[in-house]
């Protein structure tokens, strides 16, 4: 059994690739989380992408573990705010992963903006990096447009705004498995799933 480790403390990431590996088949892939590796001092966040963020996080836990290592950087790009918050995502209003504060911060920054310009895309990139073997980074891209009022109790961050194109739901009001076919975090590591066919050997 190969051990891989997703380097996060945030349980729905971690559902979420398990749910994944078992879609596509993939056996003999045993995914932990940071709770189950000793700590690690991990690097800030200071890269000016996702991908460059991803891969930064990726290389700490594979260095600090031995292990082979994803790690993500994601957020959303707002069209009306030129992209932003961008990698500031989870700490737009100033405390990282106040989602409260953060959503009424977009909302205040586009009470102006007319409902046909609100929109949107959650981005993700995913980084793969294998001790003393190969690096791959890969990015997934959610469009859609945002709402001005919460609605739904699942997901988490920006997920109560956001209304994926050609849908009528927010995205926290979707099942997990809904969410997972068509979601920028899904579309990511669905796209490393070549490499981590080879892990699992």
């Amino acid at each position: 059994m190969t051990k891989l480790l997703l380097a996060t403390r945030n349980a729905k990431k971690l559902g979420e690739l398990r749910r994944i590996l078992v879609a596509e088949g993939i056996e003999g892939v045993e995914v932990i989380g940071l709770a189950d590796v000793s700590e690690f001092p991990e690097a800030p966040e200071t890269a000016p992408d996702f991908e460059g963020n991803a891969l930064a996080k990726a290389r700490d836990a594979a260095a600090a573990t031995g292990l082979p290592s994803i790690a993500d950087d994601s957020g959303i790009a707002v069209d009306a705010l030129n992209g932003m918050p961008g990698v500031l995502s989870a700490r737009w209003s100033g405390k990282h992963g106040d989602d409260e504060a953060n959503l009424d911060l977009v909302l205040a920054q586009l009470s102006d903006t007319p409902d046909e310009r609100m929109g949107a895309a959650f981005v993700c990139a995913a980084a793969l990096v294998v001790p003393g073997g190969d690096e791959t980074v890969v990015r997934g891209e959610w469009r859609g447009s945002l709402i001005r009022e919460r609605r739904g109790a699942n997901g988490f961050g920006y997920d109560p705004i956001f209304v994926p194109e050609g849908g009528t739901r927010s995205s926290a009001e979707l099942e997990p498995s809904e969410k997972d076919a068509s979601s920028h975090r899904g579309l990511a590591l669905r796209a490393l799933v070549g490499e981590l066919r080879k892990l699992a050997g």
